[in-house]
């Protein structure tokens, strides 16, 4: 499956030079499975939390709380996660321990979605059809970080229920783009919340905050086969309906 290169919208009215930077920054992001060793600086990491720290939220309630892992810290959620991950796959024993559920399940274009992009990882990385132990491999290096730097876990407040949820998934998206602006490699990992318990315990999060996910981050190295491809965006016609009266 070839790389899929993602287009600019085509010029239309409003197109203005804030909108250009936007769009040039969600075209270049993608979710970087493959990091430098150097860490990002500190203060760098700080200017990304404070244009994140802009995102949007319901009655500006800003739920969102952060812990953000640097230097020995990272390698010691990386060796907790790593091995907790690997004992469950050789048991076959590995069951969410999520604060939040996760979806029952997808199908139709969400699942072709789903297919593609894991298809599109796995040919970057030389796993074939049918190779469980590449594949396996593959999936455990969510657990490795992706040999990144730095890590960071989201929670909301319990009590807010669903409307936290949301608000931490609007400031993940400004996070994001944050980070790009910076230079910084990202992804997003649902994979986190598969261990609620061992986090819980490992950063001191206490059970009236739920964790939403976690993400790691750190300059991308370019040159791994894990970040040569990027995902298909669907057409606006195909996710928006029009009324005009």
């Amino acid at each position: 499956m070839p790389s899929i290169e993602r287009r600019k919208p085509q010029e239309a009215a409003g197109m203005t030079p804030a909108a250009e930077v936007l769009s040039d920054l969600l075209i270049r992001r993608f979710s970087c499975r493959a990091y430098r060793p150097e860490p990002v600086p500190h203060e760098t990491i700080e200017t990304m939390l404070a244009i994140a720290q802009n995102a949007a939220s319901w009655c500006n309630s800003q739920p969102w709380q952060l812990h953000v892992t640097q230097g020995e810290a990272t390698e010691r959620l990386r060796e907790a996660m790593f091995a907790r991950a690997s004992a469950d796959m050789a048991t076959g024993a590995m069951t969410a321990e999520s604060d939040l559920p996760f979806p029952e399940n997808y199908t139709g274009v969400y699942k072709e979605r789903q297919r593609e992009v894991g298809w599109q990882l796995y040919e970057a990385v030389g796993v074939v059809y049918g190779d469980r132990i590449g594949s396996a491999k593959q999936m455990l290096e969510n657990f490795r970080l992706f040999g990144a730097p730095h890590a960071l876990v989201i929670t909301t407040e319990k009590s807010i229920g669903t409307y936290g949820v949301l608000d931490c998934g609007s400031y993940l998206g400004t996070l994001l783009l944050a980070a790009e602006s910076l230079g910084i490699g990202m992804i997003p990992q649902a994979a986190f919340a598969n261990y609620c318990p061992l986090l819980r315990e490992f950063f001191g999060i206490p059970e009236t905050r739920d964790i939403v996910c976690g993400a790691s981050f750190g300059w991308p190295d370019m040159d791994h086969p894990a970040n040569s491809f990027r995902s298909r965006r669907a057409e606006v016609t195909d996710t928006v309906t029009w009324l005009d009266r």
